[in-house]
């Protein structure tokens, strides 16, 4: 009873840590004013680089975005080079030498974006455009001149990469800007590493970095990628989780076939597929493929403290997602995110409404994405979920053409899976002393207790940057959570950018020695 009270106690003495005000900084009001005098070209700038199409397979598009950010930091006099592997977008290295530093900080942001189809955009995904507002409340379209004044940072820049993950980009170099124009010493030396590939799944990564990797050697990683909590407030991030996707496909009849004629006697693919992935995961999310959860590390008491100090957003996500529960039985989505996950993305199969024919589907498809956490491999994922298939009788191939005429004749279940590339989590010790002095100066720059969060619920090749080059990671994100983030009509609040900066800028100003 009494470590229960003392449990309490501790709890509650930590939860309120994240409202409590830390003192005042005369760096941030420094570069605040300059923000604000400066605020249209940067937008400008900002506009700028959003207008160009940024899909990684778009060859020419990509590497128009890379030379331009390549002289957004030149112009600061940040050194650049291309570093390319075959077939590669490139990625723009930078760096920025300080006489006597004795840290040296990698900073990572990837400049590439989602794909975009064209018909679900409200506007043109690569015509940048400011709302006075969220699209969803009918807000007015606005200049950039009208978006620059300190009252309208509430508005919000409507493009593809807008808040994934372009803004980091532009912010870093303002913050330099801002820096600069106050004579303030960057005492570490700076590290730039913009990645043209991050959303197609870092399929370059590994072998650039072992190939670059004494160039990009350094004491601290620091990612600028993906949203704010929930709740609104900021969070230093001390991981994320694993990725890892795979394509199916299962045969019925070799053509459609007439459902009077032939339903209940020809094998409906779309059913036997549905059986399946239904076997793969229960309604509250627990995957129940055998085995499953056997590597799984544990949530350690220090991330289970400090997850008790992350404000709970659950309750307003439910209400402004139309959601009367969540699963299991409305956990918690900040524990939600320490386990794995299994996601349905899609499924198709014959039609459906005006699209609908009487007839039984000659294929089925699925689509599904896995999230791991510590200690889970994408090799152990694929082998536990392949043993599943075959327990169940199905007779699995790796290639479309191994479905032969032969084999669909003398199978009765065959499934044709197509396994993406992916990696695993990635987690920082939540008392690493970078990992803390990153949070102090994050708390001092925004004058507020900040949570400390020990995964983010997305993915990013962090597991690739720990196993090449050795140094400890930690994420500072930056944009609205409610940004629309691979999804049409993405957005970022103009006031989270304008705080990006102040902590850019913060951040490379004091991240030299340790902190106070």
């Amino acid at each position: 009873m009494m470590l229960a009270a003392v449990a309490l106690v501790a709890t509650t003495a930590l939860a309120s840590v994240v409202h409590a005000q830390v003192p005042s900084d005369p760096l941030t009001q420094q570069v605040r004013a300059w923000r604000i005098a400066n605020a249209q070209p940067i937008l400008e700038e900002f506009a700028g680089l959003l207008a160009m199409p940024n899909q990684a397979s778009d060859s020419v598009n990509i590497r128009r975005n890379a030379e331009q950010i390549r002289a957004l930091y030149e112009k600061r006099g940040v050194k650049t080079q291309l570093l390319e592997s075959p077939g590669s977008p490139p990625v723009v290295f930078g760096e920025r030498k300080s006489p006597g530093a004795t840290r040296t900080i990698l900073i990572y942001v990837h400049y590439d974006g989602q794909p975009v189809r064209p018909s679900e955009w409200t506007m043109k995904a690569y015509e940048p455009q400011v709302l006075a507002g969220r699209l969803e409340d009918k807000a007015e379209k606005k200049s950039l001149a009208e978006a620059a004044k300190p009252e309208n940072e509430l508005w919000r820049l409507y493009a593809r990469s807008a808040s994934d993950d372009k803004a980091p980009v532009v912010a870093l170099a303002a913050a330099l800007d801002a820096l600069a124009a106050n004579k303030t010493k960057i005492p570490a030396n700076l590290k730039f590493f913009f990645e043209g590939e991050e959303e197609a799944g870092s399929p370059h990564l590994k072998e650039m970095l072992t190939r670059h990797k004494a160039l990009l050697s350094s004491d601290l990683i620091l990612f600028f990628d993906g949203p704010r909590h929930q709740s609104g407030v900021r969070q230093v991030v001390y991981g994320v989780r694993g990725s890892f996707d795979v394509e199916i496909a299962v045969f019925g009849p070799v053509r459609p076939l007439h459902s009077g004629h032939y339903g209940n006697w020809a094998p409906n693919p779309a059913v036997r597929l549905m059986h399946f992935l239904g076997s793969l995961r229960d309604d509250d999310g627990k995957i129940l493929i055998p085995g499953y959860y056997d590597d799984v590390r544990g949530i350690t008491p220090a991330e289970r403290a400090s997850l008790a100090t992350i404000p709970s957003a659950d309750a307003k996500l439910r209400e402004e997602l139309l959601l009367a529960s969540s699963e299991a039985n409305n956990a918690s989505l900040s524990e939600r995110i320490m386990l794995p996950a299994l996601n349905l993305r899609g499924i198709v199969a014959g039609g459906v409404g005006s699209g609908a024919t009487n007839a039984v589907p000659s294929i089925a498809r699925a689509s599904i994405d896995f999230r791991l956490v510590p200690n889970q491999t994408p090799e152990r994922v694929r082998e536990l979920f392949e043993k599943q298939a075959i327990a169940q009788g199905w007779t699995i191939v790796h290639d479309s053409a191994e479905a032969t005429p032969e084999v669909r004749r003398s199978k009765a279940k065959v499934m044709w899976l197509r396994w993406l590339d992916g990696y695993a989590a990635q987690r920082t010790p939540l008392d690493h002393p970078l990992g803390r002095d990153v949070l102090r100066i994050v708390e001092r720059t925004g004058g507020e207790r900040v949570a400390t969060v020990p995964t983010l619920g997305g993915s990013a090749p962090l597991v690739i940057f720990e196993q090449v080059l050795g140094a400890p990671i930690i994420n500072v994100p930056i944009a609205n959570y409610d940004n629309s983030q691979h999804a049409p009509n993405e957005n970022i609040r103009l006031k989270e950018f304008w705080e990006g900066i102040e902590i850019y800028a913060g951040l490379m100003a004091r991240l030299g020695a340790p902190v106070p």
